[in-house]
């Protein structure tokens, strides 16, 4: 009776609240702020409520039923400056006129991975944004490729689909990869072991470098890489895409068709994917046996709006088989082809989410679920007395609960609790990789976000977890019931020193409590002998962050530098001990690390229609006791050279590029590996929109590593088998919009 009583109070409140804030609008006019014509066709966004329209011909625009409180909306047009304005809604109605100026270099957007909906300049965390446009310019097979052109970020890489990213020299579960604001759980703890996850429907993707325990808990010590999906069509549209691309080194077959629609209150969307690669070829022509890989892919959602709330349901399915270049393959594989016959990862995983959001006058609280369902197999060769050497299913639920207290335009409080189940079970395949488990998570949090004198902007907050990992006795391995509770804690700030530089920096401690993996494996794993420790401590790192952004309309300039101390860092090596077979035993051990480097980002335009962009990446890593740490990437600098112009005849935005990336040697390798050379790599590119047959058409093509080059990155896995990278690939990538209503 109380629960039923409980849901009667809550259905009136919420009633109560839909009559106060149904007639409450923002609406006005957008124009040109050099001649003050109007500018149809503007792009008016509002993030929290997931809703946008388009302005008419006269410049007008109309944004109805919404909530009372704090609300951020965002005013976008191509070829001017993005337009970022936090309103506090208490009246019916409110004008709110705007003058857009021309701008080709963007300074800040609207960012959601920082703990609540900020720009880029009030976050005292510093978020990286690459867009889904950006990432078909880069022209790569591998999705994880595509983020690696962001300075700071790298990959590790077993071919072209094996990769995995790397963000200032931490990887596996130092990082979290997120689809929507969702953990993915999908066994990636080894570096053959991709997330699964593609760049199909998405907006952007947010990355953070440095310690997000505060808002992440465990695993995300290094940084959190956040795939955003796309945004619903304008109000009263029904519009879609499709998309295909071309890549002539593994004769690379990619494609997706979405469609979405959206009305006052309701908004859907659909999209199908499809992948499909042959073994990749290196600088010599010679073709790297079994890196084919094949996917497919769908993704649906359903939203609705209203003044009191926003409720989304989400669902992705994502299948992939990736070729394994291992020795038993190679010998087995005698010709380039694209079906996976032979040693392949057979994937699969679903994942269902909610994400609503609750407005109770000036409180907000969103209300996020998921589950998600991952199947994962090893298929091997019928040499092998089993075909299906591993079969092992996660499962995992995952909730939040965040609650927005009231406040002013100048400050933000944020209190949360989030919590996760994850199983693993194994069927009946005779490799168990890891034994059968459950993980239950547990945690609290707090956010606090204020201005002070309109300049400086300061964020702290501080976090407990607590998680428990129990497993099951198998032969060789020894049931664990471990418990782990710890603390995390950020403080950060940016100061605007005028409108053309901001300074930022950021305090953090982290922590993260060892894997099932690391803590039990004790047998072959891949081509190694793996041996987990079941004493291993939770990690805890120290990260200091300090950096200065510039812009003008010209300039923008990035100067990052950190510090990142970590005491038991967890990482697997080599020992002197050999099993019967007369294998190395690679066994996981803990010591105390450093990390520490710098990153640049220079934009210039010399004139309207050139853009240089450089960037440059230096990482150095020690344990204590001065040896290297595994996986630091080489140091990378990147340089790029772009033409472009709003019109050139017939077509629309046309560019021509030319860019080079240089790998300095690596001679800090650690001391199970070896050292890797330096190499450079150009790349050029030319692309324009324009109009056949009244139909929009946007057709790019790019060709990277333009000059086949023989190289062989630090963090290829496939280094040790003497297998070179990827030889010139040229993509061509087509996209054809379309609208129904």
């Amino acid at each position: 009776m109380k629960l039923k009583y409980l849901w009667s109070f809550i259905i009136v409140f919420i009633m109560i609240n839909q009559v106060g804030f149904a007639q409450n609008s923002i609406k006005g006019k957008i124009t040109n702020k050099t001649n003050n014509q109007p500018l149809p066709s503007a792009n008016v966004y509002l993030p929290e409520q997931h809703k946008g329209t388009l302005t008419d011909n006269n410049g007008i625009y109309n944004m109805n039923h919404l909530p009372k409180g704090k609300i951020k909306i965002q005013f976008s047009y191509v070829g001017y400056k993005t337009i970022i304005k936090t309103l506090l809604i208490e009246d019916s109605e409110i004008i709110l006129n705007i003058e857009m100026e021309s701008a080709v270099l963007q300074a800040e957007e609207v960012v959601v991975s920082g703990g609540s909906y900020t720009t880029q300049h009030q976050n005292a965390i510093k978020i990286e944004i690459l867009k889904s446009k950006d990432i078909a310019e880069i022209g790569t097979p591998s999705f994880t490729e595509a983020i690696a052109n962001v300075p700071g970020v790298d990959m590790i890489s077993k071919g072209v689909g094996v990769a995995k990213p790397v963000i200032r020299g931490l990887s596996m579960t130092n990082i979290l990869m997120l689809n929507n604001g969702v953990k993915l759980e999908n066994f990636q703890f080894s570096e053959n072991h991709p997330f699964l996850i593609d760049e199909f429907g998405i907006d952007r993707i947010e990355i953070i470098k440095g310690p997000a325990s505060l808002l992440y808990g465990s695993d995300a010590v290094g940084g959190v890489i956040n795939v955003l999906k796309e945004k619903p069509a304008p109000i009263g549209k029904i519009i879609g895409d499709f998309n295909t691309q071309y890549h002539s080194n593994t004769q690379g077959i990619v494609s997706n068709l979405g469609i979405k629609g959206s009305s006052e209150n309701f908004f859907w969307g659909l999209r199908g994917g499809l992948k499909s690669h042959a073994d990749y070829r290196d600088g010599n022509e010679d073709y790297v046996p079994n890196t084919r890989f094949n996917e497919k892919s769908f993704k649906a959602n359903v939203g609705l709006i209203k003044s009191f709330g926003l409720f989304r349901l989400y669902y992705d399915y994502n299948q992939p088989d990736l070729g394994m270049c291992v020795g038993d393959a190679i010998a087995l594989t005698t010709e380039n082809g694209r079906e996976n016959k032979i040693w392949y990862q057979d994937l699969t995983n679903h994942l269902i989410s909610t994400k609503n959001t609750l407005f109770f006058g000036k409180y907000k609280i969103d209300m996020n679920a998921a589950y998600q369902m991952n199947n994962r197999r090893l298929q091997t060769d019928n040499n092998k007395p089993f075909f299906e050497m591993v079969d092992m299913d996660m499962n995992t639920f995952s909730y939040e609960i965040k609650t927005y207290l009231p406040s002013r335009i100048n400050s933000e409080y944020i209190i949360g609790l989030q919590g996760a189940n994850k199983t693993n079970r194994n069927h009946d395949a005779p490799s168990h990789v890891l034994p059968d488990a459950d993980v239950n998570d547990l945690s609290v949090f707090g956010l606090v976000q204020h201005t002070f004198f309109e300049k400086l902007k300061m964020q702290a907050g501080i976090r407990y977890d607590f998680r428990t990992i129990s497993t099951v006795a198998e032969t060789n391995k020894e049931a664990i019931d471990n418990d782990y509770g710890n603390i995390s804690a950020s403080v950060g700030a940016t100061y605007e020193l005028n409108k053309h530089i901001l300074l930022r920096a950021n305090l953090a401690s982290a922590h993260r409590t060892p894997n099932i993996a690391e803590l039990t494996q004790n047998g072959m794993h891949g081509s190694r002998y793996e041996q987990g420790n079941a004493d291993l401590k939770s990690q805890r790192s120290y990260e200091a962050d300090l950096s200065a952004h510039f812009h003008s309309k010209y300039i923008m300039v990035d100067l990052a530098g950190f510090y990142h101390s970590i005491n038991n860092y967890i990482f697997i090596a080599p020992t002197n001990d050999t099993i019967a077979g007369g294998d190395k035993i690679y066994r996981y051990s803990q010591t105390n690390a450093e990390i520490y480097g710098s990153e640049l980002s220079l934009n210039i335009l010399p004139v309207d229609w050139i853009n240089i962009k450089t960037t440059y990446a230096y990482l150095l890593g020690k344990q204590d006791d001065g040896s290297n740490l595994p996986f630091i990437p080489q140091n990378k600098l990147r340089l790029e050279l772009k033409f472009q112009k709003q019109k050139i005849a017939f077509m629309k935005n046309p560019f021509v590029k030319l860019g080079g990336l240089y790998a300095a040697k690596q001679n800090k390798p650690a001391m199970f590996e070896t050292e890797s050379d330096s190499y450079f790599l150009l790349n050029a590119g030319i692309g324009a929109n324009f109009k056949w047959a009244n139909q929009l058409l946007a057709i790019s093509i790019q060709a990277n590593n333009l000059l086949n080059e023989t190289y062989i990155d630090h963090l290829s896995t496939l280094k040790g088998m003497g297998y070179y990278n990827i030889g010139r690939n040229i993509s061509i990538n087509i996209r054809i919009p379309f609208g129904i209503k």
